[in-house]
């Protein structure tokens, strides 16, 4: 069964950036969308942003439209985050899971359809 390993998550200042990494080491992923999740104290995991399985299509929530960037190579193995502009808002234990429904990324994602959930990987956006 696929296990995804999160990493890159750490504490920065406001305005700053972070890049984040999705990995399943000794797992070849193909078929699937990947998608990264977030959630904050007190809150519902939420969608952050998607990629397909072609690598051709990529979804973002309203929330960090501009400020993120999700890529991988033709393995999707690893699938990274690139954060800028990094607000306290995203503070949350960010998470990668594979679409294990479509290959297609949602416009909004559905959680429901994703499984293999790694630890997560903590960000905390303070002064």
């Amino acid at each position: 069964q696929v296990q995804f390993v999160e990493s890159g998550g750490g504490l920065v200042q406001p305005g700053g950036s972070l890049r984040l990494s999705c990995a399943a080491p000794g797992f070849t992923l193909d078929g699937y969308a990947i998608g990264w999740f977030r959630r904050a104290p007190g809150k519902e995991r939420e969608g952050v942003s998607c990629i397909s399985n072609s690598g051709g299509s990529e979804t973002y929530a309203d929330s960090v439209k501009v400020r993120f960037y999700i890529s991988s190579d033709k393995a999707k193995n690893p699938v990274y985050l690139q954060m800028k502009d990094l607000k306290p808002e995203d503070t949350a234990v960010y998470y990668c899971a594979e679409n294990i429904v479509r290959a297609a990324c949602t416009a909004v994602a559905r959680t429901y359809e994703y499984a293999y959930w790694g630890q997560g990987t903590q960000v905390t956006v303070s002064s």
